[in-house]
């Protein structure tokens, strides 16, 4: 019999197997200074595409102060208990009551972490006689919350409707003898490929089944739709939503989230989500830091238009200079390179130590081997200058990839 340790040394995972030659630079990196598209990387000035700050509102002094005064009036420890033993409070509830409210649904109960809360709330909304139907590329946390659930399960392909129409037929057959449910779960906007689900399509689907559609918006809201609402809003099928999720991660540049739908449900959420009556509540800096982004968001659509124009102008310049960006339908922005592991690390080492980019990059696992994936995350505090420089040092970068300037048989080194 092996120890349990042993196992872990020999099986370092997909990921962890490069940890030495990676840990510091291309995974677990330490950014730092002010939120910015300008921050420092190992002592030099880059330019960052890698933060989830869509709006630009880390940064803003509004922002900065509503923490700051929300800090100092009641200190990180206050409310010291879970919502439903101890930490409830005014401001917990005027915060879901907006929310809701900006989402366009009856009310919201707000959650610690969006991917803690996702894995809670799918756990909580089904039992072992129901079934649920997912998309086969969401996010880890919808994968998760499936793992826990004791009944089937089934992936349809990646947005194909008709993948999903008969999945919810063979759905459908087995409810019948389960007595049971269905549940659909999609994201909004596709973190990876910054595709759009396609809701429109699902919920006309609800003319034909019987069934209740979860969205991970986490990328949507805020960016998407007239008010910044959502991707259900951006696609005129919000009402379809039985269930949606925000996260303050993103737009918000926070922590936490919140699910959003009919009152009963929410309510059923509130006293059911293990996630959220065993823990502690939310601190109130988080919450009070949370109005205010949430007022900003509202009162200045200005934000999202800036957003719009730097995401416009990146995505439109990169396709005039021939790059493949896939089917992005939203601010997420993939770059796809052809290239090997190795090559993918010697490409990020050179635009950031020779051209001052920081970008996120991505290799096998998470995409088919022989592919990079440079993802870059535009921002409303982005500029024009920014994008410019951006797109002529990924094209030089290019370049030289397809020249085999990067070929090597071991990662670059740090």
């Amino acid at each position: 019999m092996k120890d349990l340790f042993d196992k872990l040394r020999e099986r370092r995972g997909p990921l962890g197997q490069y940890s030495k030659q990676t840990h510091g630079y291309f995974m677990f990196p330490k950014l730092e200074g002010d939120v910015s598209p300008r921050m420092k990387f190992r002592g030099k000035e880059v330019l960052n595409w890698s933060l989830n700050n869509y709006l630009g509102l880390a940064n803003h002094p509004e922002v900065r102060k509503a923490d700051a005064d929300g800090a100092a009036q009641f200190g990180m420890a206050l409310p010291m208990g879970a919502r439903m033993m101890s930490g409830d409070s005014n401001y917990h509830q005027q915060l879901e009551s907006e929310l809701a409210a900006f989402v366009m649904k009856q009310d919201a109960v707000l959650v610690n972490f969006g991917y803690q809360g996702m894995v809670s709330a799918i756990d909580c909304l089904v039992d072992r006689h129901d079934i649920i139907v997912y998309d086969a590329e969401a996010h880890a946390c919808i994968v998760d919350g499936v793992r826990l659930h004791m009944g089937k399960r089934f992936a349809y392909n990646h947005n194909d409707m008709e993948s999903l129409e008969k999945l919810l037929q063979r759905a459908e057959a087995n409810v019948k003898d389960t007595d049971g449910s269905i549940l659909v779960i999609t994201e909004g906007v596709f973190g990876m490929s910054g595709k759009q689900g396609k809701l429109k399509e699902i919920v006309e689907l609800k003319k034909k089944y019987n069934f209740r559609l979860f969205v991970d918006d986490a990328h949507g809201i805020g960016t998407m739709g007239k008010t910044g609402a959502g991707t259900g809003e951006e696609q005129g099928c919000q009402d379809g939503i039985d269930v949606y999720f925000g996260t303050f991660a993103k737009s918000f540049a926070l922590i936490g989230g919140f699910l959003a739908g009919d009152e009963n449900m929410v309510e059923y959420l509130r006293y059911n989500m293990r996630s959220q009556i065993f823990a502690k509540s939310l601190p109130m800096p988080i919450v009070i830091g949370a109005l205010k982004r949430l007022e900003l968001m509202r009162n200045h659509p200005e934000y999202k238009a800036n957003l719009w124009k730097i995401v416009n102008a990146l995505q439109d310049g990169l396709i005039k200079a021939g790059f493949e960006i896939g089917g992005t339908q939203s601010p997420v922005t993939p770059i796809y390179l052809n290239g090997t592991v190795p090559e993918a690390t010697n490409v990020t080492f050179d635009l950031r130590e020779n051209y001052g980019i920081f970008c996120s990059i991505v290799v096998y696992p998470v995409v088919p081997k022989g592919i990079i994936l440079l993802r870059i995350i535009p921002t409303a505090v982005h500029t024009l200058e920014d994008v410019e420089y951006s797109i002529k040092a990924f094209s030089e970068v290019n370049k030289k990839l397809k020249a085999g300037q990067y070929s090597r048989e071991t990662m670059a080194v740090i």
